[in-house]
């Protein structure tokens, strides 16, 4: 378990093509019962219903029961990790470019 108290690893959460797809639906949506989400794939209910609660242990993703359904709603929070981590990555190439740039400058001097 991570600081967050997630049962997941976001980065494992994410790996997988499917369950991008699923932020990416939820994203674009305010709640989205599981109905709706496994239309949107060649998958069955369980099978995407599998991915679900991966991305619930991650924290990526909340529900609730309305009746006898269960909607779901994205939690964005946890890929502020992800984006921290590229964050600094780009940082770095952007300083190695930058000075690979000025070499390249010195030398046609």
């Amino acid at each position: 378990m991570n600081e967050n108290n997630q049962l997941r690893d976001v980065y494992d959460a994410i790996a997988d093509p499917t369950r991008r797809r699923l932020i990416q639906l939820l994203a674009e949506a305010a709640e989205l019962p599981l109905h709706e989400l496994t239309a949107q794939f060649q998958m069955g209910r369980t099978a995407v219903s599998k991915h679900l609660t991966i991305l619930k242990e991650a924290g990526l993703v909340l529900d609730r029961k309305v009746g006898r359904e269960t909607r779901y709603r994205l939690n964005a929070d946890p890929l502020r990790e992800i984006q921290d981590w590229v964050a600094y990555y780009s940082k770095f190439w952007s300083t190695n470019m930058m000075r690979l740039n000025l070499l390249l400058e010195e030398e046609e001097e």
